[in-house]
C-alpha cells in the first residue's frame, strides 16, 4: 500500500485531426479512449457540425469544433424517437428535434426522411397537446424557415387545425405563438394558401389577441394581420378603411389599437443607441456614403491614412452629420437612436433617386443655406415618433386611426421618405440657414399634422395633400386663423388696430429705409453660370442717390460710399418691377429653380435723357 494517494484529473486533450470531408457523413459516434485505472482521455476532433464542401471555407482559423453524431444519423434517430409510445420519451425527442432543426444540414436530412409529413400528421391527428404540441409546432416552424419545402404542399385539414388553435379563446401561449407564426408564413409565401387561411380566420377573430398582455402574442398577431392586408386584393384590402358605410366606434378603436401596437414595434430600435465601435453598424453609414457619392470603400493601401480621413470627413459633412469625423456619435441620442439610421438606409435603398438628389442638391449650395440631411433625418424621425406616439400604450377610448398606414407593409419608413422630401422642400421655400433649423422643423410639423387631420386614405393622397401645404400656404392659414379668432374681430381690437396702423406703417417704412442705407452685397450672374464676383448697392443717407459698384470679394461689413463708383439718382427711377414680370426673368425660361428665384427678383426702370443737337 502506497503511503500517498494518486489523484487522476480528467483533462481534455485537443488533437488536430484532419478528416476528409467526403467521409464525414459516415461518422456517427464520438471517439473515446479508455485507459487503465479508469483514466479517460477525451479526444476532440476538429469537425464542424453541418460542414460540407460548399461551406468549409467559411470556418475561421482557430475555431474549436466537436465530432458529433452526423446529421443523417441524428435525423434517423429522432424520426424514430418522436413516434415512441412513451409520452416522456416522445416529449424529449420533440425537444431535441426543435433544437436540431435550426441547422440546415440536419433539416435537409430530416426532410428527406419525410419528416415534415410526419409532423403534419401528428398535428392533424389532434392527439397531442400542451408541451408535446408546442415542440411539434416549433420543430415545424424551424424546418420550414429553411425554405426547402414549398408551403403549397399542405392540406386543408392542417390549415384548419392551425387556424383552430388561433380561434380558441383559451389556448397555451406557446402553441398560440407558433400557430400565428405558421399562419403568417402561409399567407406570405403562397397566394393559394392566403385564400384558404382567409376562409378560416378573420381580422375580427385576431383582434382579441391584441387585447391581452403578452407582447409576443401581440407582435405575432399584428404580423398575421399585416400579412393578410398585404396579400389581399386591392379592393378587399381597402374595404375596411374605405367602407361606404361609416366605421362603427368599436371597429375604429380596434384599428387604432392595431396602429399603435404596430408602431410600438419600433420602440426597441428607437431606444437603441448606436455603438460607435460596432463595425456592422458603421458599415451602414459607409453604405449611405457609397450610394450618395457613387464611391467604393478605399482599400487600406490606397493613399495615406490622413488623406482617407480627410475624404471621409468631407463626405460626412456633405451628408449633413453633426459629427463629421465619426457620424456614429450622432445616433447615440435616444430617441430616435438606431431607428433614424434605419430610415435613412431605407430611403437610400428604396428611393435612391430622391436620396441622391437631396444630398447632392444640398452639398452644392452655399454653406449657410444647405439643409443638413443627417441632422434633419434624425430630428424628423424623433418628431414622427412623437406624432405617432411610438412607445405609448393605446388609450381605451381613442378611435383616431389613419387609414393610409394600413396600405403598406413598411408604412413608417414610407411616411419618413415622404416627410424628409417635404422638409427639404420647405427648407428651400423658407430660404433657411442653420440658425433657422428649429423654425423649419416647427413648420414641417404643422404641415404634417394638418395633412394627417384630413385622414388621407393612402400615402399618395398624403403626399398630394402636403403639396398643397407649402410654406406660403401655411403663413396664409396662420394669418387667417388669427384674423378669425373672436378676440381679433371684437370692436375694441378693430378700433385699436385702426388707430395704431399709421404709426406701424411709418415704423416699417423707416426700417426698410435704414436697411437700404446699410446696403447689400449681391453675386454677379452671367448668362452661363454664377461667377465668384460681387457687386454692392446702398442708398445715400439723404435718400436721394443709389451708390453701387463691383467688388472682388464678399465684404465683411458695410462698404463706404466713396468706394462705389456708380450712382443712380432716385428721382430718375421710373418704376420698380418685381417677380416674374422682370424682363431678365422672362428670358430664363420655366425651369423649377428659376421659378424659385423669380419671387426675389426686381428690376429698376430709369428715365434716360437724350440730347439732340440741331
Amino acid at each position: 500500500m502506497l503511503p500517498f494517494a494518486i489523484t487522476y484529473h480528467l483533462v481534455p486533450l485537443y488533437l488536430p485531426i484532419f478528416w476528409p470531408l467526403d467521409s464525414f457523413e459516415s461518422l456517427y459516434t464520438a471517439l473515446t479512449v479508455t485507459a487503465e485505472n479508469d483514466l479517460h482521455m477525451y479526444t476532440h476532433v476538429v469537425v464542424y457540425h453541418g460542414i460540407r464542401q460548399q461551406n468549409r471555407n467559411d470556418i475561421k482559423n482557430g475555431s474549436i469544433l466537436r465530432l458529433t453524431t452526423s446529421p443523417y444519423q441524428t435525423a434517423v434517430q429522432l424520426h424514430e424517437r418522436i413516434q415512441s409510445s412513451s409520452m416522456d420519451a416522445k416529449l424529449e425527442a420533440l425537444k431535441d428535434l426543435a433544437n436540431a432543426s435550426r441547422d440546415i444540414t440536419f433539416a435537409q436530412e430530416f426532410i428527406n426522411l419525410d419528416g415534415i409529413s410526419l409532423l403534419t400528421q401528428m398535428v392533424e391527428s389532434g392527439t397531442d397537446f400542451g408541451d408535446l404540441l408546442s415542440f411539434t409546432l416549433t420543430a415545424f416552424v424551424e424546418l420550414m424557415d429553411h425554405g426547402i419545402v414549398s408551403w403549397d404542399t399542405f392540406s386543408v385539414a392542417f390549415i384548419k387545425k392551425i387556424a383552430g388553435y388561433v380561434n380558441k379563446s383559451a389556448m397555451d401561449i406557446a402553441v398560440l405563438q407558433r400557430s400565428l407564426a405558421i399562419l403568417e408564413s402561409m399567407v406570405l409565401n403562397s397566394q393559394d394558401l392566403y385564400h384558404k387561411v382567409a376562409q378560416e380566420i378573420t381580422i375580427g377573430q385576431l383582434i382579441p389577441h391584441l387585447q391581452g398582455t403578452d407582447q409576443d402574442i401581440q407582435t405575432y398577431t399584428i404580423a398575421v394581420i399585416n400579412a393578410l392586408f398585404l396579400k389581399a386584393p386591392e379592393e378587399k384590402r381597402q374595404n375596411v378603411i374605405r367602407s361606404p358605410t361609416p366605421i362603427n366606434d368599436e371597429m375604429a378603436h380596434q384599428l387604432y389599437v392595431l396602429q399603435v401596437l404596430t408602431f410600438n414595434l419600433l420602440e426597441d430600435r428607437m431606444m437603441t443607441k448606436m455603438d460607435p465601435q460596432d463595425q456592422a453598424q458603421r458599415d451602414i453609414i459607409f453604405e449611405l456614403r457609397r450610394i450618395a457619392f457613387d464611391v467604393e470603400c478605399e482599400p487600406n493601401n490606397g493613399g495615406s491614412t490622413e488623406k482617407r480621413k480627410s475624404m471621409y470627413t468631407r463626405d460626412y459633412k456633405k451628408l449633413g452629420f453633426i459629427n463629421h469625423v465619426n457620424p456614429a456619435v450622432d445616433f447615440t441620442q435616444i430617441p430616435p437612436g438606431m431607428l433614424a439610421l434605419d430610415n435613412m438606409l431605407y430611403l437610400a435603398r428604396h428611393h435612391q433617386d430622391a436620396y441622391i438628389r437631396i444630398v447632392l442638391e444640398n452639398s452644392s449650395r452655399e454653406d449657410k443655406h444647405e439643409c443638413p440631411f443627417g441632422r434633419s433625418s434624425i430630428e424628423l424621425t424623433k418628431m414622427l415618433c412623437e406624432i405617432l406616439k411610438v412607445g405609448e400604450l393605446p388609450s381605451e377610448n381613442c378611435h383616431d386611426f389613419h387609414p393610409m398606414f394600413f396600405t403598406h407593409d413598411r408604412s413608417f419608413e414610407e411616411f419618413f421618405c415622404i416627410c424628409i422630401q417635404l422638409l427639404n422642400k420647405t427648407w428651400k421655400e423658407m430660404r433657411a440657414t442653420s440658425e433657422d433649423f428649429n423654425k423649419v422643423m416647427q413648420v414641417v410639423r404643422e404641415q404634417i399634422m394638418r395633412a394627417l387631420t384630413l385622414k388621407p386614405n393612402s400615402l399618395d393622397q398624403f403626399k398630394s395633400r402636403l403639396q398643397n401645404l407649402s410654406y406660403t400656404e401655411i403663413l396664409k392659414i396662420r394669418q387667417s386663423e388669427r384674423m378669425n379668432q373672436e378676440d381679433f374681430q371684437s370692436r375694441p381690437i378693430l378700433e385699436l388696430r385702426e388707430k395704431i396702423q399709421p404709426e406701424i406703417m411709418e415704423l416699417i417704412k423707416q426700417q426698410r429705409l435704414n436697411r437700404l442705407c446699410e446696403g447689400t452685397c449681391f453675386r454677379k450672374i452671367s448668362s452661363r453660370r454664377r461667377q465668384d464676383k460681387f457687386w454692392y448697392c446702398r442708398l445715400s443717407p439723404n435718400h436721394k442717390v443709389l451708390h453701387y459698384g463691383d467688388l472682388e470679394e464678399s465684404p465683411q461689413g458695410e462698404v463706404p460710399h466713396d468706394s462705389l463708383q456708380d450712382k443712380l439718382p432716385v428721382a430718375d427711377i421710373k418704376a420698380v418691377i418685381t417677380g416674374k414680370d422682370c424682363p431678365h426673368m422672362k428670358e430664363k425660361g420655366a425651369l423649377k429653380q428659376n421659378k424659385v428665384c423669380a419671387r426675389m427678383c426686381l428690376s429698376v426702370c430709369v428715365c434716360v435723357y437724350v440730347c439732340v443737337f440741331a
